[in-house]
């Protein structure tokens, strides 16, 4: 099996794992920490806003079952994407929308999603696009956290 890596920052890791795991074509997902100026960051140190790191969530996908595209459609469709270094009630650089991409399609495919999205928004949507960095895994209480919880989504 074919297998191709994404990887999104959309607020609070846990809602946004969550999702993505409901996605048929989805192989595996972990939460962690991008786009950061620190090696091996931990919880603590993201949390500081000091390391430049989002909370974000590192997919391996089955093209052949579900596109990049789809996968774009539901990172917009899980976060407010015009809100700066915020999400809800979290606030702070780690909570940042992002999107990073592993290659030039995928850049293009953003790029191109984020100018439709734009025109169901109001507002100035505030997502980064930029290459994909080292990813952090996030420690092991964050991974899966709402589905060893028995919940399903952490949205208000």
């Amino acid at each position: 099996m074919k297998t191709e890596k994404a990887t999104f920052a959309a607020g609070c890791f846990w809602g946004v794992e969550a999702a993505f795991r409901q996605i048929k074509g989805v192989v595996s997902t972990q939460v962690g920490y991008s786009g950061g100026n620190m090696g091996n960051p931990t919880y603590e140190d993201v949390c500081s806003d000091e390391t430049g790191h989002a909370e974000a969530v590192e997919v391996i996908y089955n093209p052949e079952k579900v596109s990049y595209e789809k996968l774009l459609d539901v990172f917009w469709q899980n976060h407010n994407p015009t809100q700066l270094n915020r999400q809800g009630p979290d606030v702070g650089t780690q909570y940042r929308s992002a999107v990073f991409y592993h290659n030039e399609n995928q850049k293009k495919a953003a790029e191109k999603s984020l100018k439709e999205q734009q025109k169901k928004y109001k507002d100035k949507i505030v997502t980064e696009i930029k290459p994909a960095a080292a990813f952090h895994r996030a420690e092991e209480y964050h991974q899966q956290y709402l589905e060893k919880r028995g919940l399903s989504t952490c949205h208000i």
